[in-house]
């Protein structure tokens, strides 16, 4: 799984990086310490509104790339509220395609999230919790996998718009032979060759594209590099946090 993330690279770098159009991140900064329902920047892939769908209910047009920010917990466009009984931060990718939350997003709504790194905390037989930091050879940018979902808060007026509130999830799998010694689950990063592949609303997705998502982002996850850090306090942020413990 995937509790928390660093994300250290400025906005206009990663608007340059992805070749993106920029959202209004004005109150968006780097964190060494982003946790579920905090603000962090997606990338998605749309189809601009004024190309006409077709018999399928699908805008066929030139997709754009384009840098949000979004909820990092998905809010289901039929939920009738952001907090929900159930944690939706993580999407475990193996049952996508069976669950109300994820179906919808998995059809046409598919996100890369970028991440300079992720946290996990591995628990010996005492209970005692080890955290590491995790992230690519020379601190390259992660491309993780996810959902994302528009809701509109039913309280606010039509025309308003603060009235739309956009969510993301982040894609799980099994963990790879090099990480399983920390924990069973990972994030599902994939190559960047194919985030495009992931993000193109005009493809419907179905499970059987996530489980080749999860299939080409073995090499990755294979290659991430693991270090044990200090605990990390609630609230606490700076790039001191993916500093490594000392012999």
């Amino acid at each position: 799984m995937c509790g928390r993330f660093a994300l250290s690279n400025e906005i206009n770098e990663l608007i340059t990086d992805f070749v993106a159009q920029g959202g209004d991140f004005r109150d968006w900064e780097p964190s060494w310490n982003i946790a579920p329902t905090d603000t962090v920047p997606v990338l998605v892939s749309t189809v601009p509104k004024d190309v006409p769908k077709d018999e399928d209910g699908v805008r066929r047009g030139e997709p754009v790339r384009r840098l949000e920010p979004a909820r990092w917990s998905l809010v289901p466009s039929w939920a009738k509220e952001p907090k929900l009984k159930f944690p939706t931060f993580n999407a475990r990718s193996e049952d996508l395609a069976a669950k109300a939350s994820w179906k919808g997003p998995l059809a046409s709504k598919r996100a890369i999230v970028p991440a300079s790194g992720y946290y996990e905390w591995h628990t010996d037989e005492d209970g005692r919790k080890t955290p590491f930091y995790i992230h690519l050879p020379g601190d390259e940018l992660i491309g993780m996998a996810g959902l994302y979902s528009w809701w509109a808060d039913p309280t606010k007026d039509r025309d308003d718009s603060s009235r739309w509130l956009l969510s993301v999830a982040i894609l799980t799998s099994d963990a790879v032979d090099a990480l399983i010694g920390i924990h069973d689950r990972n994030p599902v990063p994939l190559p960047r060759e194919l985030w495009d592949w992931w993000m193109d609303p005009t493809v419907t997705g179905d499970q059987d594209m996530a489980d080749r998502a999860v299939e080409a982002s073995l090499p990755v996850a294979e290659a991430l590099e693991v270090r044990q850090v200090a605990p990390i306090k609630r609230g606490a942020d700076g790039p001191q946090l993916i500093a490594p413990v000392e012999e």
